[in-house]
């Protein structure tokens, strides 16, 4: 089961408050804004400052 798409809909990125989108693996949101990358684990994104990853 992916992300639904109403909860992409209220999720915002933790650090600069921006709209997330899924990347096209589905794996992360992605937020253009910061430029992190946010993984999805069992379904569930971690979106927690630390755990995010850079984007390239």
């Amino acid at each position: 089961m992916a992300v639904s798409q109403e909860l992409l809909d209220i999720l915002a990125c933790p650090k600069c408050k921006q709209p997330v989108k899924l990347n096209a693996a589905a794996d992360a949101l992605a937020c253009e804004g910061c430029r992190l990358e946010y993984p999805i684990v069992d379904d569930i994104p971690v979106m927690l400052i630390d755990e995010a990853r850079k984007l390239e």
